[in-house]
C-alpha cells in the first residue's frame, strides 16, 4: 500500500477565532485569520508539509490532497513545489458536507487500491503510519489516552471530547463512541483507546460513504461511514495500538506548543 489521503477542505473556524495572549508571528496570524491550517508555518515549513514528510518516511509515495472547489491556497502552494519522495495530486470536494463526503472525491485516485486517511492538521508518528501499511486489511489507529497528553500537545481536556474505540478479543474494532459523556467514558476508561482520524480502507468505504444518512449536523460522517460497513457489508478493521504523539493544531492555542514539538525537524517531500 502507497497510497494516502489527507483531508484538507475544512474551513478552519476554530483557526480564525482571536486567541487572547497567544503568542504568533505574523505569517502565522495572515494563515490563521483565513483558516488555512496546512500553511502555516513552522521552522520555514507549512504544517502539512511535515504531515506529507512522515508519510514519505512511512513508505508512502502517492499522497492526494482533498481541498475546496476553487482558487485553493493549499493546492495553489503544494502543485507548485517539487517532490523527491512522494507524487502529489488534488481532488476537490464541491460542498462541505462532512468527512466522508470529502473521502468520496478522493476515489478516482484510490483506483480501488487499499490507502490511508488522515486529517490535515494532524501530525502522525511514522510508526503508526508504517503500521497501517502492514496489515492486510483495513484497520485503524487506536492511540493511548494517556500517551496523547504526555508525550503530545493535546491537553487532557481535549481528549475527554474524542471518540473511543472499542475492540474484540481478537484486536478487531467493535464501535465508536462519538463525543462519550463523562459516565460513559468512565465506564471505558482503560478499556478503549482514542481515534485521531487515521485509517486504513479498502474500495468498500466509498460504497458506506455513499450509502449513509446526513448526521445531526447534515454532514456525511465518516464514523457513520464506518459503521456501515461493518454492520452492512461485512468489513473487518483491525486497530492498532499507538503509544505515541498526535501533534493537534485545531485553534491558535495550538501554535506555540506545535512549533516547539517540530523545532529541529527535518522536512524532505
Amino acid at each position: 500500500m502507497s497510497k494516502a489521503v489527507i483531508l484538507a477542505a475544512g474551513r478552519g473556524t476554530r483557526m480564525q477565532r482571536e486567541r487572547p495572549g497567544v503568542a504568533i508571528d505574523g505569517a502565522q496570524r495572515r494563515l490563521a485569520d483565513r483558516g488555512l491550517k496546512g500553511l502555516i508555518p513552522f521552522h520555514g515549513h507549512p504544517f502539512l508539509a511535515y504531515t506529507i514528510s512522515a508519510l514519505a518516511d512511512a513508505g508512502y509515495g502517492a499522497v492526494c490532497l482533498v481541498v475546496r472547489p476553487g482558487p485553493d491556497p493549499i493546492r495553489d502552494y503544494f502543485a507548485a513545489i517539487e517532490t523527491r519522495r512522494v507524487r502529489l495530486s488534488f481532488a476537490v470536494q464541491s460542498e462541505p458536507l462532512g468527512s466522508a463526503h470529502a473521502l468520496l472525491a478522493a476515489e478516482d485516485f484510490a483506483t480501488g487500491e487499499p490507502f490511508l486517511v488522515i486529517n490535515s492538521d494532524n501530525d502522525y508518528p511514522p510508526a503508526a503510519l508504517a503500521a497501517l501499511r502492514d496489515l492486510d486489511g483495513p484497520g485503524l489507529a487506536g492511540f493511548d489516552p494517556d500517551a496523547l497528553v504526555s508525550q503530545g500537545n493535546i491537553p487532557a481536556d481535549r481528549i475527554a471530547a474524542y471518540a473511543l474505540v472499542t475492540a474484540d478479543d481478537d484486536g478487531f474494532l467493535t464501535g465508536i463512541v462519538e463525543k462519550p459523556d463523562p459516565e460513559t467514558r468512565r465506564r471505558l476508561e482503560g478499556r478503549c483507546l482514542v481515534s485521531m482520524t487515521c485509517w486504513r480502507f479498502g474500495p468498500a468505504i466509498f460504497d458506506a460513504c455513499r450509502a449513509i444518512s446526513p448526521s445531526p449536523r447534515g454532514e456525511y460522517e465518516l464514523p457513520d461511514a464506518v459503521a456501515y460497513a461493518m454492520h452492512s457489508l461485512g468489513e473487518r478493521l483491525r486497530v492498532v495500538p499507538v503509544a505515541g504523539p498526535v501533534l493537534d493544531l485545531s485553534n491558535r492555542g495550538d501554535i506555540p506548543t506545535v512549533a516547539a514539538f517540530l523545532e529541529g525537524r527535518s522536512v524532505c517531500l
